[in-house]
């Protein structure tokens, strides 16, 4: 088993990851399709449990599997990627429900933090520093992609690549906080944050910026309360996010 301190730099860079996803997130109006990303890690929880597999292995390959079937329908079918994303993460979560024994499904759900594999810690990390790269390297282009897909067919951009990897760096993200927070409330720590930054920010920069520091704020310091007050980590943390946001309204006012 991994130390503490291994455990609470994944933390860190996993919130780092949601905070850079959600920005994009929040300015392609996938708020709630955040929420429905996640509920496809269920159907590979279940599966690798009835397989006696790694359930985080399950839940990636699902995400992963499940992105790349939403990115071919979206790019053949001309249906908005939310739509997409609604029908088919939902769907997920019956069979999920159905695939999931109770108890795991409860842990599925809501999280189950605790002592971590050194694999889960070097898998975990990996997967953060490839979704912070790529937010970091591709945030102009993903932008532009944003604005106007012809626009960035002429400044050379492959617009159906680097959505297929956005919607993978999503999945990774949401992946990567499957232990903590639970497939119900991983996509509340990538939108809340963002969406407090686009309120609070002046520029593309400044919005990630602001958005990683509460995501890892809220981490950080629901975790340390959780563990004080002797509750499940997860929610705590999703309440610190809100709590900073309804605060930005009040600033932004």
């Amino acid at each position: 088993m991994t130390g503490e301190p291994s455990a609470f730099v994944l933390s860190v860079g996993m919130a780092t990851a949601a905070g850079l996803v959600g920005c994009v997130a929040v300015m392609r109006g996938m708020t709630l399709a955040s929420d429905a990303i996640s509920h496809v890690a269920l159907p590979g929880i279940g599966v690798a449990l009835l397989l006696r597999v790694d359930p985080f292995l399950g839940a990636v390959a699902a995400l992963v599997l499940g992105t790349v079937l939403v990115w071919a329908v979206e790019s053949r079918a001309r249906i908005s990627t939310e739509t997409v994303i609604g029908v088919v993460f939902s769907a997920a979560l019956a069979g999920g429900a159905m695939f999931t024994p109770g108890e795991s499904l409860i842990e599925a759900l809501f999280g189950n933090p605790g002592a971590m594999s050194r694999f889960e810690i070097v898998v975990g990390l990996a997967g953060a520093a490839g979704v912070i790269a790529f937010m970091l390297v591709k945030r102009h282009q993903l932008v532009i992609a944003l604005v106007s897909s012809d626009l960035a067919r002429t400044a050379g951009i492959r617009v159906a690549r680097v959505n297929l990897f956005y919607l993978l760096a999503f999945s990774i993200a949401v992946a990567l906080g499957l232990r903590h927070l639970g497939v119900l409330l991983m996509g509340s720590l990538i939108i809340i944050p963002a969406a407090t930054a686009k309120h609070l920010a002046w520029n593309l920069n400044s919005m990630l910026a602001i958005a990683v520091t509460i995501a890892i704020f809220s981490t950080v310091a629901g975790g340390a309360l959780a563990q004080g007050i002797h509750r499940e980590p997860g929610p705590v943390i999703i309440a610190i996010a809100a709590g900073m946001f309804f605060l930005s309204l009040l600033k932004a006012h």
